[in-house]
């Protein structure tokens, strides 16, 4: 495979950790802010009836940026899983009483706690899972902006509505601790629950507990408990107590769960992956797209709206590679955290590492075996280009990919990567375009660029994505902004705005929320 040469060849030969931001340090600045939550020994705490508590078998972990070993999640059993269950069932019953203008103000002190350690958290986005300094900084802000938004808008979002039953049980995938999960943690219990979550297996760990520490001392009912899936599905999914499961991951997770709660009869929201495309048909803006290519490479593509796949109008394929090639090589990749002199500022990349080796081995091994059974390499970086410090591991990296046609037989041609690999289709037809788009049977975002109006609003409808761009990427969204998904992307209720609130309280007797159900999709 042909290696490419950099934009920018010139990389600095001596780099260093910048002064302070050591995950020895770090944790120590952990200790200092939160001692109720970690200890001394490396070991973090999970929380439960009130009090953080040393139970659970600590599990070893390594940070993917260079290997250094970090905390790792303190995995509970099954019973013990279910005894926290029932105790935040407890709290649930006395917090829905909570008047709203408490509930306010709890949360509110809560996003103010969180504000003031914007930098810790962000450090501990960067050390666990591999976040660059700006993403990891946008990820705290997202979440402390989003939530600030319902507490100063909430009121008409619950006139009429109650609590759930029960608490809501939160079980979300590493990539967002803080701008989905804590945001989602924050509103649920804004709307009169108490919520309960699991801390994601591959990272994210003491970030979710520092978050769940500063909302515990301010009176939030929250629940925080590490386990597998295995021994936590059947408390965390299937109890009695619980009022809503909130989930955020793969497919195969999902339908498990969707079974579950369906059988059950249990409220939902289950957000899963699909291809999400970007299809180029009649276009001439290529400047437009040159900005936006490297963007979507923000964070490695390890983002349920990235963007994996182009599907290209065969005609305009020359011009496509003369804008996208260039775009991809001057991707910035590295160490997060290497800088050249000490009082640098940290670098401004556009991913670091994956969330582990074994992801990276397992993307590398896909591309490799997409390329024996035919497609065509077009881009391969190098980790030579990248910035890293002299003689660190990085197993956990993998420079950016872009193949030419997939076969049908490689995971690639269907499913989303979850890494820094674009695929590539070639089309000669309207019906071609619609059925590469379409290839996933669902996807949350997609992005059609095309110079004529009518033609956007006639293809647009016949894309299965909750939301379509015109030239332009759509993200999960902001505030008022709704988000879900179609197909095998998403069953159960929607979210996003008001839609969010909705679907973690009752309201009259016999509503259909908005979402993908069994019986059922409605449309917001």
């Amino acid at each position: 495979m042909a290696r490419t040469t950099p934009a920018n060849p010139a990389h600095p030969s001596h780099l260093t950790l910048k002064p302070g931001t050591a995950w020895s340090d770090t944790w120590r600045r952990c200790l200092t802010t939160a001692p109720e939550a970690f200890r001394d020994d490396d070991r973090v705490l999970n929380l439960w009836n009130g009090a953080w508590r040393s139970d659970g078998r600590a599990l070893p972990a390594t940070s993917p940026v260079d290997g250094t070993p970090i905390a790792g999640p303190p995995r509970l059993d099954a019973a013990t899983a279910h005894r926290a269950v029932r105790a935040a069932l407890d709290e649930h019953r006395a917090w829905r009483h909570i008047p709203l203008p408490e509930r306010r103000a709890r949360v509110s002190a809560t996003l103010d706690a969180l504000t003031e350690h914007r930098e810790l958290l962000a450090l501990l986005l960067v050390w666990e899972i591999g976040k660059p300094w700006r993403l990891a900084q946008a990820d705290v802000d997202r979440a402390v902006d989003g939530v600030r938004w319902y507490v100063d808008g909430i009121e008409p979002m619950l006139e009429g509505r109650a609590p759930l039953d029960g608490p809501v049980s939160n079980i979300a995938s590493w990539n967002y601790p803080m701008s989905v999960l804590v945001h989602a943690m924050l509103v649920q219990a804004l709307a009169g629950n108490a919520v309960i979550a699991k801390t994601p297996t591959d990272g994210g760990l003491a970030c979710l507990t520092l978050a769940s520490a500063l909302a515990a001392r301010e009176g939030i009912p929250v629940t925080l408990l590490s386990g597998s899936g295995g021994e936590l599905s059947d408390p965390l999914v299937r109890a009695p107590e619980i009022g809503c499961v909130s989930f955020v991951g793969g497919r195969d997770t999902g339908a498990r769960i969707a079974t579950a709660v369906t059988d059950l009869g249990k409220r939902h929201i289950l957000e899963q992956e699909g291809l999400n495309t970007w299809g180029i048909w009649n276009y001439s803006d290529w400047p437009a797209l040159t900005a936006v290519v490297p963007k979507l490479f923000d964070y490695g593509k390890q983002r349920c709206t990235a963007y994996p796949r182009f599907v290209v109008q065969r005609d305009l394929f020359a011009d496509f590679l003369a804008v996208y090639l260039p775009a991809v090589r001057s991707l910035r990749i590295g160490h997060p955290l290497a800088v050249e002199h000490p009082g640098d500022p940290l670098p401004a990349l556009d991913f670091g590492p994956l969330i582990n080796a074994a992801k990276a081995k397992e993307l590398a091994d896909q591309v490799a075996e997409a390329i024996d059974r035919g497609a065509v390499p077009l881009h391969r970086g190098s980790l030579a280009d990248g910035r890293f410090l002299p003689g660190q591991g990085t197993a956990a990296y993998l420079p950016p990919v872009t193949l030419l046609n997939p076969p049908p037989s490689s995971p690639l041609h269907h499913a989303e990567p979850f890494g820094p690999v674009d695929t590539i289709v070639l089309v000669d037809t309207e019906a071609e375009l619609l059925a590469a788009m379409n290839a996933s049977n669902g996807a949350l975002v997609a992005s059609l660029s095309t110079d004529d109006d009518a033609t956007y609003a006639r293809l647009a409808p016949q894309i299965r994505a909750f939301k379509t761009g015109h030239g332009v990427p759509r993200s999960r969204g902001d505030r008022d902004e709704l988000f879900g998904g179609f197909g095998a992307s998403w069953r159960g209720a929607f979210v996003g705005g008001e839609l969010l609130v909705k679907a973690v309280t009752q309201g009259p007797p016999g509503e259909r929320p908005p979402g993908n159900f069994p019986d059922y999709r409605l449309m917001p």
